[in-house]
């Protein structure tokens, strides 16, 4: 029987029965929630394939295999279901987490994982209508003339899958970068004097993902350096670190 989560404060003091009782309840909301996105993903199969074939342009991915319209199906209601059920199960985490936090360390957790889901799903809803049409208008009309290209079920939604998730991912950088900020780790000074480095490293991040076409790596990396210039702004805004060093006391002379 499922236990009702109780609030926690910074306060109370619980026992690792009790924590490990907390953490068990958390899961299985976290993975009742997992199951719910599954089923609705299942009853709702066709229209998440319509929804990831609608880039294609009327083509049909095609399949070579008994089991395999059976599994690739499963497979991108599992990778859906993910994506629908991430808000619960980031909810259940940072509430598990916050009671260990002092309350100046609350005021910086609370905007930063609120805006984790919604980065998230920026990022997904960014990579479908902006990266993904381009891409593989790109890909698949590349020589084509020399090709009879057909379009493999399994592999083509592995790499929308893929390709969705990373670009969620990665535009976690403002909450990573206002985080660091925060804590004290780094100033806006200093993000701003290595600004060359990172539109390295954001390059670099962009040819990793697993789409390998120029296009495509162009239109990843044009919004990681786009966040990491908001994450600047945002850090000379809102970065300044939670808790002030108190000023130290001058000594009087000869003491």
């Amino acid at each position: 029987m499922l236990k009702r989560i109780r609030p926690i404060s910074h306060d109370d003091q619980l026992t690792i029965v009790e924590h490990l009782d907390e953490l068990r309840t958390r899961i299985i909301v976290s993975l009742l929630a997992l199951a719910t996105a599954f089923g609705l993903c299942i009853w709702q199969k066709h229209l998440i394939l319509d929804i990831v074939n609608r880039p294609l342009h009327g083509r049909h991915p095609i399949t070579l295999g008994v089991t395999e319209p059976f599994m690739t199906t499963l497979t991108l209601c599992a990778y859906a279901a993910i994506v629908i059920s991430l808000p619960v199960v980031l909810y259940q985490l940072y509430a598990f987490v916050l009671p260990a936090f002092s309350p100046s360390e609350r005021r910086v957790a609370l905007p930063l994982m609120l805006m984790v889901p919604l980065l998230f799903i920026a990022g997904v809803v960014f990579a479908y209508y902006v990266v993904m049409p381009p891409a593989l208008k790109f890909l698949l009309n590349f020589n084509d003339h020399e090709f009879n290209v057909q379009i493999r079920a399994r592999d083509y939604y592995s790499f929308v899958s893929l390709t969705l998730l990373s670009v969620g991912i990665l535009f976690q950088v403002p909450v990573g970068i206002l985080a660091l900020t925060r804590l004290g780790i780094v100033t806006p000074r200093q993000l701003r004097k290595n600004r060359r480095y990172a539109i390295l490293v954001c390059t670099i991040i962009a040819a990793l993902l697993p789409s390998v076409d120029p296009v495509s790596m162009i239109l990843e990396t044009i919004p990681l350096i786009v966040l990491y210039e908001l994450s600047i702004l945002l850090s000379a805004a809102f970065g300044r670190p939670a808790t002030d060093v108190p000023e130290r006391v001058p000594q009087p002379e000869g003491l």
